[in-house]
């Protein structure tokens, strides 16, 4: 992210589960990469500076407690990762 950019947390309850967002002002991801994001071992850094499990994992976390991850964005115009979990009770 260029320096001076920003990066947002946001939480809130809806009706039947919990929402968390977060956003940057970054760069964005392209739509080639941006469609490769949940991939195991898939990764846009040089050998040997990642292992590209990252948002793999944090995929199979969120699937496996019933909720939704969706990403938002535009080169130039940052990037938002939505995650809804169900609430119980």
């Amino acid at each position: 992210m260029p320096q001076g950019g920003k990066i947002t947390i946001t939480t809130r309850k809806l009706e039947k589960e919990v929402e968390i967002t977060t956003s940057d002002t970054g760069a964005g991801i392209p739509e080639e990469i941006k469609k490769h994001l949940f991939e195991p071992f898939f990764t846009t850094k040089e050998v040997g500076k990642g292992t590209g499990l990252g948002l793999s994992l944090v995929y199979e976390i969120v699937k496996k407690h019933k909720g939704t991850i969706e990403v938002e964005s535009e080169a130039g115009n940052g990037t938002k990762f939505v995650i809804k979990l169900p609430v119980e009770g």
